[in-house]
């Protein structure tokens, strides 16, 4: 029986039929103010009164909702949400923990069975396919048997884990990224269950869940340790948050695009500070917006730092809900239901927020962002220069100039200068690769068969027409095709160092490109499919090309990549790839046929016809009317109807795919792949007190910006690191390793790769890359095996690190590999929020230097010996910790640090040693 304590439960009449809900009109009429509240504060609100239970969710959550103000609170709430969302990279640790659960029940002599998702959770195969084979009508084939090959157990695993659980369905791999799947097909807006109507509700386990935010639909990202608590019952708790409120007033100006918007929006946002803020979107350019431009920017929330970026329901909505094949019923349902309980976007001047940014769409230019945030801002006009100048603040290079090129390569042609032949490197035999060098300038020339031609610091290897950020709208990528066609009519090519390919977050992009003749302009200029999921945005770009590769690795080139996704983190693309740019669909085109990102696109051409004439930008840029009409023709909901009537079955080999029965997964211990979590083998029922931690050693000395990609890469590795070497010992060769997102599923290999990005910079060490000094030997070695050393000793360690530790992707291995390691606790200026969240999920403490202060102004070198003190005698919620740091000649320096335990049950997922202990320790005792 749900409790009703504000006696507002109401009947909804549908053409659905009849729905009890929680009415937030009568709740306003009961004097609570509900109508000044952020539409997404609203539907936390509805959430709690419907999930109320006196307990678990209580009167002071109910009050601290009702309550909100523009200030908001530093008060606990909760949230139930109504679904799960998964990735394959995220999914298959959080389903070994579940796996794992049940197999420590029953050797704890429980019924294993009762471990299940108690609301639906749906899993997307998308994070797996790598771009091996490109350029080719071959390529999307060969990749999907090459995935199967690879990840043949995981999927085997996944299949079992469908079978086992109950509420759980798995879509297979090549059908499309987990979040376009989500905008397209899963998000319903309004969901019925169990005779109620409610708010469609989710959290994900990526980062870029939000995107659904863009249908209206309140979703976020969290580690899967806090996706795993949810599915099996438990409320996400959370500081109230501030609403931010984003005014978009004016229209897009003619030759931009809804990706220049969300690169304009995320400096913006950046800028103002929203971590941990959610951010509501209103104002008159709404109105200019389509669902796929609002979803563009919902995609890019982790990117701002905030939580979610909502746009509330509008006949925007109905309309988007209408032409992705939503039936009519539930069209209808979404408005009845919306306008009954304040939930449809109107009376916006009543609404308070906590601050408002604005934005005059109409100023926005064609923009691109990087080399190695989202938030780097750089306009298309400015990109040369500032090419030039990241060039030589940041690699220390010389630029070249392109008149100065050509005079180099002629003169050493001739047999000027000094020339070193650097053939018979990794590259194919027939390769040759020579350096040359004029007055310090250098250019690196490639011959391979009979094609011929140079690189040079700036030279694009990888253009990607990828992530669910854009192709998702059908507008870019309909534009992207159109300036294919322009290009090719114009007798344009790529580049042939330029590696491209085109992987669309679902199949109806490809339907709808085909239906407008587009596919052969953009093959023609190989952007061939290459698969249906998240390619070089999450690090799965592939090979390069091995002549390319040699003469990139043997010169140490400053390359390029362009990506139309939302990630360009340092070494995320790809290894050898030093500059990355986030950029729109149509100017990843653009910039594959110049070939090289020095290019001024309004003053210089970007190639030249058969007859040499030069073609420029404005003429093979389509303008918004030829996209829109193209759109008329194509777009329709039959293909949404097409796609997504057959998501979940997958092709023959999926089918075809054998995997066991049974409520208890058959761990198999020389698995590579699959590997029993050891976080709850042997775990005691009651509950261990948590001790003060004494003579901890420092393992990483960070600066700021420390993303989930510096602490657990998802991309390759190599031989000579500690994963390779683990998985060489056990008889795995090199092509096999695949990618440290496909190993998730054994901790072995994955505490191996906490913090092993090639470009981590730890100020404790030497060399660039995972490694430390052991502080009592002095001696400089790999992290895990520094954290071996540490922990035979039983020495624990801390981290120091700066602002923003843990921002990017929502990996539950970043929390996971600290742990492993012997990390008890972090020390931060600041953390992004799904890290810091699970660090506590994981039983890690983080702790924030007070203001003002951080490692190198309190004089913190991290070779001192730290002691934390005040942990045993009671913990409270941001409670102030003494730090005494002794150094080596047995100086003490003492300083505070906050806790960022933000509230009593972390405190309690804290002294449990991670939120899934003490799920597991409940199930135990009842």
């Amino acid at each position: 029986m749900k409790l009703d304590p504000y006696s507002i439960k109401s009947s909804l009449k549908t053409s659905s039929g009849e729905f009890t809900y929680w009415s937030l009109e009568k709740l306003h009429d009961s004097g609570k103010k509900v109508k000044h509240l952020p539409f997404s504060i609203r539907i936390l609100l509805e959430n709690a009164l419907r999930n109320f239970d006196d307990f678990a969710i209580t009167q002071e959550h109910l009050d601290t909702l009702i309550q909100w103000s523009p200030q908001a609170s530093d008060k606990d709430i909760p949230y139930k949400p109504a679904r799960v969302l998964m990735q394959d990279f995220t999914g298959v640790p959080a389903v070994v923990d579940i796996a794992s659960l049940r197999s420590e029940a029953k050797r704890k002599g429980k019924n294993p069975a009762q471990i299940n998702p108690l609301i639906p959770v749906d899993l997307v195969i998308d994070h797996s396919v790598q771009v091996d084979y490109f350029g080719t009508n071959y390529s999307y084939q060969k990749n999907v048997e090459v995935e199967y090959e690879r990840n043949k157990e995981r999927y085997q695993f996944l299949k079992w884990a469908q079978k086992s659980f109950d509420n759980f369905s798995v879509v297979p791999p090549g059908m499309g990224i987990c979040h376009q799947v989500n905008l397209e097909y899963l998000a319903q807006g309004v969901i019925t269950r169990d005779g109620m109507a409610f708010p469609d509700t989710l959290v994900g386990t990526d980062s870029h869940t939000p995107m659904v935010n863009g249908i209206g639909v309140v979703g976020w990202g969290v580690g899967g340790i806090e996706a795993e608590a949810a599915l099996l019952g438990q409320p996400i708790y959370f500081i109230m948050p501030e609403v931010v409120g984003l005014k978009l007033t004016g229209k897009l100006p003619a030759g931009t695009t809804a990706t220049d918007m969300v690169l304009t929006i995320t400096e913006l946002l950046r800028k103002h500070g929203v971590v941990g803020k959610f951010v509501e979107v209103f104002g008159p350019g709404l109105d200019h917006l389509s669902v796929p431009d609002r979803a563009t920017i919902s995609n890019m929330s982790p990117e701002f730092g905030c939580t979610v970026s909502y746009f509330p329901i509008d006949d925007r909505t109905l309309d988007y809900m209408r032409k992705t094949n939503r039936s009519e019923s539930q069209i209808q349902l979404v408005e009845d239901y919306c306008k009954a309980n304040l939930l449809w976007r109107q009376e916006e001047d009543l609404i308070q927020y906590s601050s408002v940014v604005e934005l005059d769409l109409g100023l926005v230019e064609a923009t691109v962002s990087g080399p190695k945030r989202p938030q780097d801002k750089i306009l298309v006009r400015d990109f040369k220069p500032k090419f030039e100048e990241l060039l030589k603040s940041v690699h220390g290079r010389d630029y070249i100039p392109i008149d100065k090129r050509e005079e180099v390569s002629r003169f050493l042609e001739e047999g000027g200068g000094q020339t070193e032949d650097q053939s018979g490197t990794s590259a194919p035999a027939d390769t040759e690769i020579k350096t040359k060098i004029k007055n310090g300038l250098k250019t690196v020339s490639v011959k391979l068969h009979n094609e011929k031609f140079d690189l040079y610091d700036g030279s694009i290897v990888i253009a990607a027409i990828t992530s669910c950020t854009n192709t998702s709208n059908p507008s870019v990528m309909l534009g992207a095709g159109l300036v294919a066609r322009k290009a090719r009519e114009k007798g344009l090519d790529v580049k042939p160092w330029v590696k491209t390919s085109l992987a669309p977050g679902s199949k109806v992009v490809t339907d709808y490109l085909e239906k407008a003749n587009l596919m052969d302009d953009l093959e023609a200029l190989k952007f061939h499919t290459v698969g249906y999921g998240c390619t070089s945005c999450i690090g799965n770009s592939g090979p390069l090309p091995r002549h390319i590769a040699a003469a990139v690795e043997e010169n140490d080139l400053v390359v390029a990549s362009v990506l139309s996704g939302n990630r360009n983190f340092e070494a995320r693309v790809h290894p050898q790839v030093k500059m990355n740019y986030l950029m729109s669909p149509m100017l990843v085109v653009v910039y594959a046929l110049a070939g090289r990102v020095d290019v001024d696109l309004y003053n210089e051409p970007i190639g030249y016809d058969p007859n040499l004439e030069p073609v420029y930008l404005k003429d093979i840029w389509p303008s918004q009317e030829e996209i829109d009409e193209i759109s008329r023709q194509v777009l329709s909901p039959g293909d949404y109807q097409k796609s997504y009537g057959e998501i979940f079955e997958g092709n023959e080999i999926w089918k075809k795919l054998e995997s066991g029965e049974g409520e208890i997964y058959p761990w198999d211990d020389s698995s590579t792949y699959i590997k029993e979590a050891p976080f709850f083998k042997g775990i005691s029922v009651d509950v261990p007190e948590p001790g003060d931690i004494n003579g901890a050693n420092v393992l990483l000395k960070l600066g700021d910006s420390i993303t989930t990609d510096h602490i657990s890469p998802a991309g390759s590795f190599r031989e000579n690191t500690p994963a390779g070497k683990y998985l060489n010992g056990r008889g795995v060769q090199r092509p096999d390793f695949n990618s440290y997102g496909s190993r998730r599923g054994n901790d072995e290999v994955m505490v191996r790769g906490t913090f092993a990005n090639v470009r981590i910079k730890n100020q404790l060490a030497e060399q660039e890359g995972g490694f430390t000094t052991h502080i009592p030997t002095g001696e400089e070695m790999s992290i895990f095996d520094a954290s071996q050393k540490y922990q035979a000793t039983q020495t624990p360690l801390i981290v120091l690190a700066g602002k923003e530790y843990g921002s990017g992707s929502s990996r539950d291995w970043a929390a996971k590999g600290t742990n492993l390691l012997g990390v008890k606790a972090v020390i931060a200026e600041s953390y992004e929020r799904i890290h810091r969240s699970n660090l506590v999920g994981m039983g890690v403490l983080p702790l924030q230097f007070e203001p003002g202060e951080n490692a190198a102004s309190l004089g913190l070198t991290g070779q001192e010996s730290y002691t934390i003190s005040g942990i045993e005698s009671g913990l409270t919620p941001g409670q102030v910790f003494e730090v005494v740091a002794v150094s080596k000649q047995g100086q003490e320096l003492r300083f505070h640090v906050k806790s960022r335990l933000d509230s009593e049950v972390e405190i309690a997922y804290y002294k449990h040693g991670g939120i899934l202990n003490y799920v597991l320790r409940d199930f135990l005792k009842d």
